[in-house]
């Protein structure tokens, strides 16, 4: 199998290499970005885990739109945002956030 050319993928301001073809999960995972966000209800830490779009527990922000990181393709400098959605919650709850 041949892999698709390398990219760059901006990870929380961060530049992370990717590979075209490859899902925004894998490309994160492959860089050590397991945990994508934490539950708002308890904090802990969430990833992938049904890796088919269901479950929605690695959601993440994916150039300003919320995506399930499992099933969105890569493109080349595509801003994205771990926990956002946490971080978002507990804002609007009152709650400090700490990130």
């Amino acid at each position: 199998m041949v892999r698709g050319g390398e990219i760059q993928l901006i990870v929380d301001g961060v530049m992370v290499p990717a590979f075209e073809g490859e899902t925004v999960g894998i490309a994160l995972a492959a860089s050590g970005y397991l945990e994508l966000r934490t539950s708002p209800s308890h904090g802990e830490a969430r990833g992938m885990f049904c890796l088919m779009g269901v479950c929605q527990e690695c959601v993440v922000e994916v150039d300003g739109h919320t995506a399930p990181a499992c099933i969105t393709l890569v493109h080349d400098l595509m801003r994205i945002t771990t926990d956002s959605l946490s971080v978002q919650r507990r804002s609007a709850l009152g709650e400090e956030v700490h990130k």
